[in-house]
């Protein structure tokens, strides 16, 4: 979380400074329709500028995964900046409209305007011939736009749809670049702002019509079939085997894949629970939890074609640690049990203790998942809910009492993950010791 928060505070706050250094706002006095006109600027430059970001996040850059922590991370980035610029969309739009609304009303006079000074320069006055049309079209754009953000954010709009009219983004995005292309403070493209704004819009550009071209992580995909299912009814888990018959670079223990069973509702982000072997061969866990992972047992069968896209994510259990804590909320035990089949047969592995917390307990499921921490030389603490009542620090620091020479490793819901954080935290566990995985695309 440490450097996505920093990668945003950085942008925001590095576009502010280029922005002030660009423009006269701090040298004039103060006229409001001056200072709006240089606020239209602003909102509209930190509005292009997370936007492009964020379409360049989208296309799932693996190259970034380790400056920002994993894909997962740089999702979560994504989120921030598709509602701040959804905020400073809104805030353009007011500026640009408000104070027209306001003198319509009377409740403002028109300001007084002096000649229109005609551009010299061939492409300054091309563009400036075209500025209502940028404007109408920024602002049809604007609108799709923030019906589009607004849908993604909503968690109750199903996932078939999310997968179909994010794309569409796409398009209000490459309007929104036409938009500020055209309207863009002419003198701002002689200051360090105006070619950063280029080259932002420019790679935001490349990664929409790779969104809209369906190629995002093209290169990164393996096709496969189903090669076994099996269904975990107590606690709703489902297995799926795949066979690869494309290439396939291998993964780490932890990390994730975008995997489609069916075209028409696009891929899904899921844990790779299975050590890599070389053989072709990777299984996933998947919990029966919204409506589309529910028909998966009735709808999927041995020998249906399977795509694979990754691996990505820096949940890798990486440490120089002596031990290990790890912690599992539900279905977050996938990562765990990837990893502990890659330490089998290794006895340099650090003391590790798992504590597995489940409200829907399989015992078949459970007993598996033992066998393999005691063939991994792991301890293994069950604690079902409604028996055992609920996981804590405290309680995981009463079974591991050298924890303090321990790190934490988390995959389970946001909630548990930041109240272990914080109860950690404050008996003085570094927060660069608890690694959690933010498993949550939208």
């Amino acid at each position: 979380m440490k450097n996505i928060k920093l990668a945003y505070l950085l942008l925001i706050a590095g576009l502010t400074a280029l922005w002030l250094l660009a423009d006269n706002i701090l040298s004039i006095p103060y006229d409001f329709f001056a200072y709006r006109a240089s606020l239209i600027n602003y909102s509209g430059i930190i509005g292009i500028g997370v936007m492009s970001i964020g379409m360049i996040l989208a296309m799932r850059p693996a190259a970034l995964e380790p400056v920002l922590g994993g894909l997962d991370k740089g999702y979560r980035l994504h989120k921030w900046l598709g509602i701040t610029g959804l905020v400073a969309s809104v805030l353009h739009w007011l500026l640009a409209n408000g104070p027209k609304w306001m003198i319509g009303w009377g409740w403002m006079e028109r300001p007084q305007r002096g000649p229109r000074v005609e551009q010299t320069n061939a492409v300054f006055a091309f563009l400036d011939s075209q500025r209502h049309l940028a404007e109408s079209v920024g602002e049809w754009a604007f609108y799709g736009a923030v019906v589009l953000m607004v849908l993604a954010l909503v968690k109750w709009f199903p996932y078939r749809y999310f997968f179909k009219t994010h794309r569409i983004l796409a398009i209000a995005y490459l309007a929104l670049v036409a938009h500020a292309v055209v309207l863009m403070k002419f003198t701002y493209w002689g200051e360090i702002i105006g070619p950063l704004m280029a080259v932002l819009m420019a790679a935001g550009s490349v990664g929409a019509v790779i969104s809209l071209t369906r190629k995002v992580g093209s290169r990164r995909k393996a096709h496969g079939t189903i090669e076994a299912l099996e269904y975990h009814a107590e606690n709703r888990v489902l297995k799926v085997a795949v066979k690869l018959d494309g290439r396939w670079a291998g993964h780490k223990a932890g990390q994730f894949a975008f995997v489609t069973f069916d075209p028409a509702e696009g891929p899904h982000p899921f844990t790779i629970s299975s050590a890599w072997q070389g053989d072709g061969k990777l299984f996933f866990l998947i919990k029966g939890i919204g409506d589309y992972t529910r028909q998966l047992p009735d709808s999927l069968k041995v020998g249906d074609s399977v795509n694979v896209e990754g691996p990505y994510g820096r949940f890798e259990f990486e440490s120089d640690k002596p031990g290990q804590i790890w912690v599992a909320g539900g279905i977050g035990i996938t990562p765990f049990i990837a990893r502990m089949q890659s330490l089998i047969g290794k006895p340099d592995a650090p003391a590790i203790d798992l504590f597995y917390s489940t409200s829907a307990p399989d015992k078949g499921f459970i007993e598996r998942i033992r066998q393999i921490a005691d063939a991994a030389r792991i301890r293994l603490h069950v604690l079902v809910a409604d028996k055992d009542g609920r996981l804590n620090a405290e309680r995981i620091r009463q079974q591991v009492p050298d924890w303090k020479r321990s790190d934490v490793w988390f995959c389970g819901p946001a909630g548990f993950g930041s109240a272990l954080r914080r109860d950690f935290a404050s008996s003085g566990l570094s927060a660069d010791d608890f690694h959690q995985e933010l498993f949550d695309m939208r």
